[in-house]
Parts: structure tokens; sequence; C-alpha cells
């Protein structure tokens, strides 16, 4: 199965609009973003899971990297409220389920095949500070290594940024809204742009929270090949 899998070319998703689609456990839903693969793939997925519901114990080959949007995620490492950010490496392993319900951003087969950091994060309850070259919009820190960084920006009203994706960028607005280029992305929309691209942002009047990924791009060929050998 292939959605958006040409990586040259810039991708958006206004997930709000779009159907939830069950997947093979009962009770839990996607919305697809990308994705190159039949049931293991490189993907991106919006993942609801009704209360209640489980998925069963599994081993993540490829790692997975997922943020919080609304509810509480549990699994044998701990709950995961609305907020948090989680990176769990190639070769971990949980059972994961929610007795309240969730929804996440769900990003799985997109880790450097040797990464073994595990990353927990409750990225509502974490500092943010003000950029030195733009004084309207802050920054929060959650990953960095010599592939890719992954931060939350958060824009006041009306506030403008210049990003330069050398490695591509992907974007999920989490709150407000923001405008760049010819879209208007809302809460949950999903932008994805090629390596090589320069972004300009410009938030809304209720200004925006934006968690953005960059570099990772120059990663997908290999990504793909494992994931196909898999």
């Amino acid at each position: 199965m292939k959605i958006a899998a040409d990586f040259s070319q810039r991708a958006v998703v206004h997930s709000q609009l779009q159907e939830w689609i069950a997947s093979p456990m009962a009770g839990v839903y996607r919305k697809p973003l990308d994705r190159v693969g039949a049931e293991v793939a490189r993907a991106t997925t919006i993942v609801r899971y009704e209360p209640g519901s489980k998925f069963s114990e599994h081993t993540h080959t490829g790692g997975e990297e997922f943020i919080v949007l609304e509810g509480i995620f549990e699994d044998e490492h701990g709950q995961f409220p609305t907020g948090s950010y989680i990176r769990n490496p190639p070769q971990s392993r949980h059972q994961p389920s929610s007795k309240g319900g969730c929804t996440m951003l769900v990003k799985l087969w997109q880790f450097d095949a040797n990464d073994r950091t595990h990353v927990r994060l409750q990225m509502n309850k974490m500092g943010k500070t003000q950029l030195h070259d733009n004084n309207q919009v802050a920054v929060t820190p959650l990953y960095l290594d010599n592939i890719e960084e992954v931060s939350v920006l958060h824009f006041q009203a009306n506030a403008t940024y210049s990003l330069e994706a050398k490695g591509g960028a992907e974007l999920l607005v989490l709150e407000g809204s923001a405008q760049e280029s010819t879209d208007t992305l809302n809460k949950h929309s999903w932008l994805r742009t090629p390596i090589g691209s320069n972004l300009q942002l410009e938030a809304g009047e209720q200004g925006a929270t934006i968690w953005v990924k960059t570099g990772h791009l120059t990663q997908v060929e290999e990504q793909i090949a494992r994931v196909t050998n898999a």
C-alpha cells in the first residue's frame, strides 16, 4: 500500500476531515497520513483507541514515535496523558491499551536502525525558550541527534517564522492554526515538505502550537528498504 509515498512532493492532510478506518484490532481506528507497506509499513497515522480497547503485545522492529493528542494512552511502562511525546526505539516491545480512550499521532519504521534511545516526555509540562531572532515564537526542544531534530514551536497571534528544511520537514498543528504557502493548517492538520524545502509559516489570530520534525527524510530510502525486507 502506498499513501503520499512520493517523498519528493509536498503532502498535506487535514486529518479532522478524514473518516476513521478500522484496524485489525477491535476498537482501534486509523487515519493514514503517509504509508509505504502493508500491515508492516513505514507509516504516519492518526490512531484512535476506543475506551477499553487494547492492541496485542508486539515488538517495534523499526521503532515507534508518537504524540498523545487526546486522552490517556497506557502500556506496561506507564500512563501517558495528552501532550506526551514518546520514542520507542527499534526492538522495543510493549502492549498498548487505553481505559478511557485516546487519540495519537503514530510514526512507525522511521528510526535509524542503531537507535536505542527511549524518550518519554510530557510536552505540556516543559518550558519554552524564545527564539533569539524572533520574539514572537518560542521553542520546546524534544529530541536531537545527528539525523533529526524534533521540537514544538509556540507562535503568538499572527507571528511569522521561516524554516529552512534541508533534510525535509514534517509538521502537525497541535493547537490554533497557521498558513504555509497556499495551505491553511488547522488543528491536527499535517504537512510534509521534501528535502531542500523552505517554509514560511504565519500563525492565525489565535496563535499556533506546532510539532515540528526536520532532517529525517534523508533516511527514507533506507527505512523503506528495511521495512520491505522485514
